[in-house]
């Protein structure tokens, strides 16, 4: 089962106030500045779909990956509730970002929300960067943001507490980070209460999710063992050059002529 197997369903809840909406608005401003004739995208880490959708409203041709069962039901689920035209444009597959192969190349290759900085090793991010590669036609773009590690190391990880609530449930999720600066890693340790208002009941949940903190000059050989040419990295959503303070970077490559 996938990190977020056991609480998928909470999933939408606990990032109900993440800007879906402008961040799909700002990946298709970096589509029309990076690929302006890019039509078709792969989704690396689809999640529960909210992207892939907004961006197949955008008018573009969207096939979400995710390792994620539970994720991609409800991903699923939403079809149902979505009109005939933008169903056409929306497709999903179930597979790990490291390995799959569709067989299908792209104009873009996308991965966001921090999806790479789950590739913890060496091996883990190169066997996603072919991925990427793979599916993409030379000049074909690959966008992603990370955690980024000067800010990681400036500004450690704290511990954070989120509340939410809908009509049935209320959520306290409480992240408590480990860091091992050798490994350019942060384990963020969540203990998730969920209490049923109906029932007055209490479920907790914990998992671990191992992060890797990343550097423009690591990242720039990892595009260059890939098959990619850098093309820019800036901060996410509002374009201004990284600093110390900058937690999320996006960054982009462009595949050269010769896969890796």
């Amino acid at each position: 089962m996938s990190v977020f197997g056991s609480y998928a369903r909470y999933y939408n809840l606990l990032y109900r106030d993440k800007d879906y909406d402008g961040e799909a608005q700002f990946v298709d401003q970096l589509l029309q500045r990076s690929a302006p004739e890019a039509k078709s995208v792969l989704e690396l880490g689809c999640g529960t779909g909210i992207h892939a959708m907004l961006l197949a409203k955008a008018g573009y041709q969207v096939h979400g990956v995710d390792l994620s069962a539970e994720m991609l039901q409800q991903a699923t689920e939403r079809l149902s509730c979505l009109p005939a035209e933008l169903v056409s444009r929306l497709k999903f597959s179930q597979g790990d970002i490291r390995n799959i192969r569709l067989e299908q190349q792209f104009d873009a290759v996308l991965s966001l929300f921090h999806v790479i900085s789950y590739q913890t090793t060496n091996q883990d991010l190169l066997a996603a960067l072919a991925t990427a590669r793979s599916h993409l036609q030379p000049g074909g773009v690959f966008i992603f943001d990370c955690w980024y590690g000067p800010t990681v190391l400036s500004n450690r990880p704290a511990v954070r507490v989120k509340r939410l609530e809908d009509e049935e449930i209320s959520v306290v999720r409480i992240a408590q980070p480990v860091m091992y600066p050798n490994e350019n890693l942060v384990d963020v340790n969540y203990q998730v209460f969920i209490k049923q208002k109906s029932t007055g009941s209490v479920a907790e949940l914990q998992e671990t999710h191992q992060m890797r903190y990343l550097f423009e000059p690591e990242i720039n050989l990892l595009f260059s063992q890939s098959g990619f040419e850098y093309v820019t990295g800036r901060e996410w959503m509002t374009n201004q050059e990284p600093g110390w303070d900058t937690w999320g970077v996006y960054f982009v490559a462009q595949a050269t002529e010769v896969s890796i």
